[in-house]
């Protein structure tokens, strides 16, 4: 495991003229979503997955990983040829600690902190005490790293440029990693998805990237063209005065001159996410759907994104 100290996240400088691809945080199925999306938007014949810039959240940084390592139609195939799998505990993109509580008690749990907390500065804090807390006891991140690991093929830093989110445990402070970070590519996606727990990378800890904002799509800002993949929708389960909702992020893209487009789950597939998850056995579904809506809508994006 890379125990480089890391305090301050660098985040590159944006390209005016550049497209930015942003994937967001979603579960295992959500994950297995934006596989199926840009599988199917490659089969139509549009290839974003050249971004300048591409920013990974959660299941969407296990997914960026993924995509600079291998094609997304062959990701997409690994989905569907997988052998079924039961529900798998929350930690991120798919699978976790067997340490870690089951979802519905996971949602639970962080819908009080939520409740309890003044703004998003103050839940991240107490989402970071609470993850600390948990590894107290049993500190499951060098499993867990083995397991973020198994995703995808490629562990060095693409040559575009990746941010991955997360937060800071300690401080509650946002976190992005990229290639000039001093941490490894499967430590930032690991920490990004560690929605259960604090991670450990060195004598800092982290918790999963959407406690910043589920796509931290604003991360993107100075990008002219900016697809936002999200399968949870956009949505936000903190109050909205808080702008952690993906539509304030677009407003605040939009306002400094980016030209927007956003993709969501349709409504026949909104049922695998959110409590569903983490659920394995809806990954190949979440693909196939993911698959559908991806090449049904290249060919109204490619004028945008080419």
């Amino acid at each position: 495991m890379n125990t480089t100290p890391y305090s301050t996240p660098h985040v590159p400088s944006t390209a005016a003229s550049g497209r930015a691809l942003v994937l967001g945080g979603g579960g295992s199925t959500g994950n297995a979503w934006l596989i199926g999306v840009l599988a199917g938007m490659s089969d139509a014949g549009l290839d974003v997955t050249g971004a300048e810039l591409i920013i990974g959240t959660s299941a969407g940084s296990t997914a960026a990983a993924q995509i600079a390592a291998a094609a997304p139609a062959d990701l997409l195939a690994a989905i569907l040829d997988a052998a079924p799998a039961p529900q798998a505990p929350p930690a991120g993109s798919g699978g976790g600690p067997a340490s870690v509580r089951p979802v519905t008690d996971h949602l639970e749990r962080t819908g009080r902190i939520i409740a309890e907390s003044q703004d998003a500065a103050d839940m991240r804090r107490r989402m970071g005490a609470a993850a600390l807390d948990l590894v107290s006891a049993y500190d499951p991140s060098e499993r867990w790293r083995a397991t973020v690991a198994a995703r995808f093929s490629g562990h060095d830093w693409p040559q575009h440029r990746l941010l991955i989110t997360a937060v800071d445990a300690h401080t509650g402070e946002p976190a992005v990693f990229d290639s000039r970070s001093g941490v490894d590519l499967v430590d930032a996606v690991a920490a990004s998805c560690a929605s259960g727990f604090a991670y450990g990378i060195g004598y800092k800890r982290y918790i999963d990237g959407g406690y910043r904002r589920n796509e931290n799509a604003d991360l993107a800002a100075g990008y002219r063209r900016v697809l936002v993949l999200s399968p949870f929708g956009g949505r936000t389960r903190t109050p909205l005065d808080w702008g952690m909702q993906l539509a304030t992020q677009v407003d605040e893209l939009r306002a400094a001159g980016s030209h927007v487009e956003t993709v969501f789950p349709d409504s026949g597939s909104e049922h695998m996410f959110g409590a569903n998850a983490m659920d394995l056995s809806l990954r190949p579904p979440a693909a196939r759907a993911g698959f559908n809506q991806g090449k049904a809508l290249a060919g109204k994006l490619t004028g945008f994104w080419c």
